[in-house]
């Protein structure tokens, strides 16, 4: 076993010429990087709330609509893991360039496709090019900085990434109702267009090193059908049954012998397309597994909310949009002082504080009612905010902590691969385990109805005395019966959420920090 070098040691490897960055450069060149990172992520929902318009105006029906959403989150999740692969091949700079350019051409050919078949052909260009895109800028961050400045930089990455899920719905939702939806993919090409031409002008020059990698076909082949399969069978499973459907048996299994061959396959090819050898650095193998845990049951909170507020509880897009506000707002207000405190804290115990308050966030909301006010569930989402900081930018400073600085975007692509497999398996498990909970609550209150239960008995009373006729009564009551069933049940998934957050302090801590010079690449 040969010794992993520290946090510091790591990020202190020397750089080429050039970097850091200093004055006006760096500060252009930070505004580049996150322009870049904050068009890429908030391109993965902002299409999902106009979901409907698209279809609407382009004539198609809302499954086929679902391969917008689809085509452009398996792309991505194919790409990222293939960023260490191409840095070696174009260069960091070089890369991040085209990734950028090409992604804001696609952007625009989005906006102007003329149908459904051209849509979901260049959003599947749009996912390919996006995918470098995240794992470069934090490559690129913590080139643009100083080692002493390193929780800085990451704070920048987490004020961006941690922001755009929150305001791609609510910027979604207001451009499709007041302007068109071709307005959500041409917001990006002035965003582009800027981050392209400063990063240009201030990375010029400063290129890393290239090498030429052979290209691994078999292993990117494998990789395709994986992730492809997988991708498919969660955006799909629920409008098919789940295994009630041959369709999805069949993805699952490509899922499972495509894996298993990839796995086999990389761990024994001398130039892999993605370097798994990395997941023997320990901090790594657990800062990205807890990451992808933690960001599962986050993505699957914050999509399950605003789907219950805006089904069951008579919100708007808007609306809801403005309850989840807060999630990104704090998290912008508070990721700089996260980054700070890097500087002297061990980052486990920010993460555990992160913890805790997700934890706390999750059980105030397990209490919401068909009668919670507005200011109630935005203190719980204050409360989320708060924490969004000290989860994400201590954690990535743990996993990038071991990993040579000539391995950063390597190391970025496939945590970051990893957080969006895990963030759009735990969406689906989250909304699937809502429905089956709502079915559970609401067979027990049918038979509290039957039963002859006084409460709903005088209900049924009060409704035909204000002029409903039974049949009227009977769908008020089913519609009730609706909201209260999946009111409750979003209260158990809350619960249940509460109690992963705790339960993800084990994992953390196995994570060394305090004596990094002692961790160790083990398996």
């Amino acid at each position: 076993m040969s010794a992993v070098p520290g946090p510091r040691d790591v990020v202190a490897q020397a750089a080429p010429a050039g970097w850091p960055l200093e004055g006006l450069r760096r500060l252009a060149g930070t505004v580049s990087v996150s322009l870049a990172t904050f068009m890429s992520v908030l391109d993965i929902s902002i299409a999902n709330v106009s979901l409907p318009t698209i279809v609407g105006d382009l004539g198609a029906s809302p499954t086929q609509g679902t391969w917008i959403i689809t085509s452009f989150g398996v792309a991505n999740a194919i790409a990222l893991p293939l960023t260490g692969w191409l840095v070696l091949r174009l260069g960091t700079v070089r890369l991040f360039l085209a990734s950028v350019a090409l992604f804001t051409l696609m952007s625009l050919l989005c906006a102007l496709a003329p149908n459904l078949e051209f849509l979901v052909l260049f959003r599947v260009l749009q996912g390919l090019f996006a995918g470098p895109m995240i794992p470069l800028c934090q490559a690129l961050l913590l080139r643009i900085y100083p080692p002493r400045r390193l929780g800085f930089a990451l704070s920048v990455l987490a004020m961006t990434t941690l922001s755009a899920p929150v305001v791609g719905p609510l910027l979604g939702g207001w451009l499709s109702d007041n302007w068109s939806w071709h307005w959500i993919f041409l917001v990006n090409v002035p965003v582009g267009i800027v981050s392209v031409l400063v990063a240009w002008r201030v990375f010029r020059g400063l290129e890393t090193s290239m090498r030429m990698a052979r290209v691994d076909g078999i292993g990117l082949g494998l990789l395709i059908v994986w992730v492809g399969s997988f991708q498919l069978l969660l955006d799909l499973g629920r409008h098919y049954d789940w295994f009630a459907s041959t369709l999805i048996v069949l993805l699952a299994l490509a899922t499972l012998i495509g894996l298993a061959a990839f796995l086999i396959w990389e761990g024994t090819e001398q130039q892999a397309i993605v370097d798994l050898s990395l997941f023997n650095v320990r901090n790594f193998r657990i800062g990205s597994w807890t990451m992808a845990c933690a960001y599962a049951l986050f993505l699957g909170n914050l999509v399950l909310l605003p789907l219950w507020l805006q089904q069951y509880m008579g919100y708007s897009a808007t609306l809801a949009g403005f309850v989840m506000a807060p999630v990104g707002l704090t998290a912008l207000l508070t990721a700089p002082l996260a980054g700070r405190a890097i500087s002297g804290s061990d980052p486990r115990r920010l993460v555990s504080i992160a913890f805790l308050v997700f934890a706390l966030a999750s059980w105030l909301r397990a209490r919401f009612s068909t009668d919670t006010d507005l200011v109630s569930m935005m203190v719980a989402s204050l409360v989320q905010g708060v924490g969004n900081a000290l989860f994400f930018v201590p954690l990535m400073a743990i996993i990038i902590s071991c990993v040579p600085a000539d391995r950063i975007a390597s190391a970025s692509g496939i945590s970051i691969g990893l957080r969006y497999i895990a963030g759009a398996f735990g969406t689906s498990l989250m909304i699937s385990a809502w429905d089956w909970r709502a079915s559970v609550h609401r067979s027990r209150l049918v038979e509290a109805i039957f039963d002859g239960n006084l409460l709903w008995l005088e209900y049924e009373h009060t409704l035909i005395t204000a002029g409903m006729t039974p049949l009227q009564s009977l769908a008020n009551v089913e519609r009730t019966l609706e909201q209260q069933a999946h009111t409750l049940a979003v209260n158990d998934l809350f619960e249940f959420s509460a109690l992963c957050f705790v339960l993800l302090l084990v994992p953390l801590w196995r994570a060394n920090w305090e004596k990094p010079e002692k961790a160790v690449e083990q398996s």
